[in-house]
């Protein structure tokens, strides 16, 4: 792993930002759990949800067609995803001040967040990491799901106003999403290791279980996220995926959750919410509701009862 330089930050008090919808909650609250216990500086920043509940703006656009990828997508609260647009409000939430960092709820840190709280950003806007694991080009599209952020930097950033552009055609969701309206020169990467992608080793700091189809909690239920039409990619796929959406409605065919091939992530994930479960963050009544709306898979009460500590988990991982 790299190692960062240290800088103090300015007199707002730092904070990280947690963004979610009703189908993540469960994994926002491990989220929390895996920063303060990973954190030595708990009292030097914030932990904060923004949740798509309390943004009206959103509802209001319950079933009206935004552009994705090139293709106009209906827009609906309940997928699975829903929360994504709200990774761009914090610079707002914070008043255009100071130093946050944005995460996705299916990412969970291993190490101290206040190492990237406080790490230089040499004058950029953002830091983030490339979406490919190959690829180390600023030119391309960026992974978003786990940002360093210059509030003060991001004066242009208005969550709402640009929400709506993607109802009016001015603005592509999949390059909002990837930091492609950005100019690159306000960008600095970050080391993999704070966004692994289902990499969880001795060098992790934030794992993100990115695959959807294998998120530890979700083995077995059925398939409740409509994936992207890979036009860009695979033109043939992503017309197969668009032409599925449009005769059989946007989960059909789709299956179910797999199990995740890495049991170490597994018992990571249930590890962390044993702990949230045992301080009282989350009861089990909490999961037992959300097993109830196939939100977690079924079994999640008798995976937390048996799985090893969290401490063991994070001992046994690979180099």
């Amino acid at each position: 792993m790299m190692t960062t330089n240290l800088v103090e930050t300015n007199e707002t008090k730092p904070c990280v930002f947690i963004h979610v919808n009703h189908k993540q909650i469960l994994g926002a609250h491990v989220g929390e759990q895996s920063i303060r216990r990973a954190s030595k500086h708990n009292d030097k920043f914030d932990v904060k949800f923004i949740e798509t509940k309390d943004h009206d703006f959103m509802l209001a656009r319950e079933g009206d067609h935004f552009l994705r990828n090139g293709v106009k997508r209906e827009w609906r609260m309940n997928d699975l995803q829903s929360f994504t647009p709200l990774r761009f409000m914090p610079p707002e939430l914070m008043n255009y001040s100071g130093r946050a960092v944005v995460i996705d709820p299916d990412v969970f840190a291993v190490g101290d967040v206040w190492n990237l709280l406080t790490r230089d950003m040499g004058g950029k806007a953002i830091m983030c990491r490339q979406r490919s694991k190959r690829n180390r080009d600023i030119n391309g599209p960026l992974a978003s799901s786990v940002m360093l952020l210059d509030c003060a930097k991001l004066k242009h950033w208005n969550v709402e106003e640009q929400f709506n552009e993607m109802f009016d055609a001015q603005r592509d969701y999949k390059k909002w999403i990837t930091l492609m309206y950005e100019d690159r020169n306000t960008i600095g990467l970050l080391e993999n290791c704070w966004n692994d992608l289902d990499v969880l080793n001795k060098d992790t700091q934030m794992l993100h279980t990115t695959k959807r189809w294998t998120q530890p909690w979700k083995s077995g239920l059925p398939i409740d996220f409509v994936p992207a039409d890979k036009f860009d990619k695979f033109p043939p796929l992503g017309w197969l995926l668009y032409a599925r959406r449009k005769l059989f409605g946007d989960y059909a065919l789709l299956g179910n959750y797999r199990s995740h091939p890495d049991k170490n992530q597994e018992d990571f994930f249930f590890g962390l919410l044993k702990e949230c479960m045992e301080k009282g963050t989350v009861t089990e009544a909490m999961v037992q509701h959300e097993m109830l709306n196939d939100h977690v898979r079924k079994d999640a009460v008798g995976v937390v009862e048996r799985v090893r500590p969290v401490r063991d988990t994070l001992a046994a991982l690979p180099a």
